[in-house]
């Protein structure tokens, strides 16, 4: 009963919050949600619940280490904070805004997300009838297919450019279900690609080896650095529904557009220069390891 006990608190505490955010909107200060929505408060407090259960279950010398623990816990609030606080009405009425919650959700957040190394802890800490469908055939088939080589950077590039077409862009930001789509699509696929990526081990057991890893990662950053320089170099309104909803702030469409841009290009391209970088550490790791123990 103990251990059921913070799933009925995490319940209570979800509908309160979501009562105070649907009749007082206007009055709560901004780390408060602006539009309360179950599926990403439970995705967040169960999340982060199985993760601390799964360290008291685990046996130390099995724990990531701290400076891993606090990435994926770092990670997994970077994703509340833009989809269940008040940022969240700044990306729906400014590009600029809206790029930057993106670059959380499939970049930076999601990076660090697949730095923590979570799986086997939470894995530990899931209620004992969830575990037999995290491991069942049909999801590791599907997850097979979408982190193999092809698939990944097709998925990752593809989402990126897909949801920034204009008028399917157009589209999603009017239809409150549509943006809800959106948003967990690019979250869920930057934590499959990034996971991919830095996986610490060798081929086998990671999907993919290491010199594949890099090569994934150019292959992703040049359809980036594109898309970036053409919106921040174009000079019309590629995407005047934030015209029409309003923007929040003081500023003119073109330099909106311009930041949201840069955003693309320039984060985006630091990021995969860091996970260059983290690969080969990765790949330096190995390759001492496999000396010591030829040495041995």
């Amino acid at each position: 009963m103990r251990a059921w006990a913070w799933y009925g608190a995490a319940l209570l505490l979800g509908a309160v919050l979501s009562i105070v955010c649907g009749y007082y909107p206007a009055q709560l200060p901004l780390w408060l949600p602006w539009e309360f929505h179950w599926p990403e408060y439970l995705a967040t407090v169960l999340t982060l619940g199985w993760f601390v259960r799964g360290l008291q279950v685990l046996p130390k010398p099995r724990h990531p280490p701290p400076w891993r623990q606090a990435c994926f816990v770092a990670g997994v609030l970077s994703f509340y904070i833009v989809l269940q606080t008040g940022l969240d009405y700044y990306a729906q009425h400014m590009f600029f805004a809206h790029r930057w919650a993106h670059f959380v959700l499939h970049h930076a957040g999601a990076f660090a997300i697949a730095f923590g190394t979570a799986g086997p802890v939470l894995y530990a800490g899931m209620p004992d009838f969830l575990k037999p469908l995290a491991t069942a055939r049909p999801v590791r088939e599907a997850m097979a297919f979408l982190q193999n080589p092809v698939m990944a950077p097709f998925l990752f590039v593809g989402l990126l450019y897909f949801w920034l077409i204009p008028a399917i862009h157009t589209r999603v930001m009017l239809d409150a279900n549509l943006y809800q789509v959106m948003n967990w699509t690019m979250a869920l696929n930057g934590a499959m690609f990034w996971s991919l990526i830095l996986d610490p081990r060798p081929k086998p057991p990671a999907r993919i080896s290491h010199l594949m890893r890099l090569l994934l990662i150019v292959v992703i950053e040049l359809p980036q650095m594109a898309l970036g320089a053409i919106l921040s170099l174009s000079m019309h309104d590629i995407y005047p529904v934030y015209t029409i909803c309003g923007r929040v702030l003081d500023m003119t469409a073109l330099n909106d557009q311009h930041y949201g841009g840069l955003i693309i290009w320039l984060p985006g391209t630091l990021t995969s220069f860091a996970a260059f970088i983290a690969v080969l550490v990765n790949l330096r790791l190995h390759e001492e390891k496999l000396e010591r123990e030829a040495a041995s």
